[in-house]
């Protein structure tokens, strides 16, 4: 819906269908395909109508069995074709990692840098939607340990909307992660909104007490969190990371050394993570500028609970991160 001729009023779920719709339409090439992506609509309903629109060349629904379409991508980026895979949740990408690992990301170094994949695959991530332990995966921070891929994790309509097409342009491939709680997030959009480039993080919210490094389906937490600690007098910087890998370090570093204190927060498990690698960034870059150890929030160390009360227990809140925020600045 147009609430003027400037904006136009949508979701992240709309937002994502923008940025298909304009691919297929900008360049023959690109093809979309996954289960479920065309009868269907796609699992999320992201690629409804598009089949009508483009026809079953173009929209491709296939088999279940992603290990056979993401390879089919990868033999389709190679061979000229500009793909989009849709793998319907994170993970379900095990069943591919293979494909990804093994040929994806290495192609291009095993070739003597002859071949290059220009893929990209889109993964729905994340719980807080009663899906239990099978379908609750944060595995970003897995994928950006992995050299020869991208890792993209839109938050912002904006994002969701620009970050499609910039990928695509990529000669590499890239893995976009949309959080599954942000589908039916509603915001203004700008009407002539285009491609993004994905090589920075974004300072959300500028502040001087303490930075908010975070990204996905957890920066509007770390959001409200910090609208709830201007009232209580302390200014918090929000750092939305958009790209996983490569991460953009000089923003980190940049944001602590204003600020002094950090916390990290990241959907994913604390052990391993790529909140460890943030903090090991922040420790190598910016030791000194800290006033007291980086902190992080991050999700129970358990498989994600069915349960409501149970899962959101398990994940990171906005109360536990304003409360991490206040002993801090309390602390020092």
């Amino acid at each position: 819906m147009t609430t003027d001729d400037k904006t136009v009023r949508m979701t992240y779920r709309e937002a994502m269908r923008q940025a298909l719709r304009d691919a297929l339409s900008r360049d023959p090439r690109v093809f979309l395909m996954g289960e479920d992506v065309g009868r269907y609509g796609g699992c999320f309903a992201v690629s409804k109508d598009l089949l009508a629109e483009f026809g079953p060349e173009r929209i491709r629904d296939t088999p279940l069995s992603e290990s056979a379409f993401v390879g089919a991508g990868i033999g389709a980026a190679l061979n000229g074709m500009r793909p989009i895979v849709e793998i319907m949740t994170v993970n379900f990408s095990l069943l591919a990692l293979d494909q990804i690992v093994n040929n994806a990301a290495t192609i291009l170094y095993m070739s003597g840098g002859q071949f290059n994949v220009p893929l990209v695959i889109r993964l729905t991530t994340g719980a807080g939607r009663q899906l239990a332990a099978q379908h609750s995966h944060s595995l970003e921070g897995w994928y950006a340990h992995i050299p020869g891929i991208k890792i993209l994790a839109p938050a912002t309509l904006e994002d969701a909307r620009g970050m499609l097409w910039t990928a695509l342009e990529d000669p590499d491939p890239v893995l976009i992660f949309e959080h599954g709680g942000l589908y039916n997030m509603e915001g203004e959009l700008a009407a002539d909104t285009g491609a993004v480039e994905i090589d920075k993080a974004a300072i959300r919210r500028p502040g001087s007490d303490i930075s908010l490094i975070t990204y996905g389906g957890t920066l509007g937490k770390a959001m409200q969190a910090a609208d709830e600690l201007s009232q209580a007098g302390i200014d918090a910087e929000v750092v939305d990371l958009r790209t996983l890998r490569p991460l953009d370090t000089p923003t980190i570093l940049d944001s602590v050394s204003r600020t002094h204190r950090a916390v990290i927060i990241d959907e994913g498990w604390r052990s391993g993570s790529i909140s460890a690698e943030i903090s090991a960034r922040i420790m190598e870059g910016a030791f000194y500028e800290l006033d007291l150890p980086v902190e992080r929030v991050c999700s129970a160390e358990v498989p994600m609970p069915y349960a409501k009360h149970l899962e959101d227990a398990a994940l990171p809140q906005s109360p536990l991160i304003a409360e991490t925020v206040r002993r801090m600045v309390g602390a020092s």
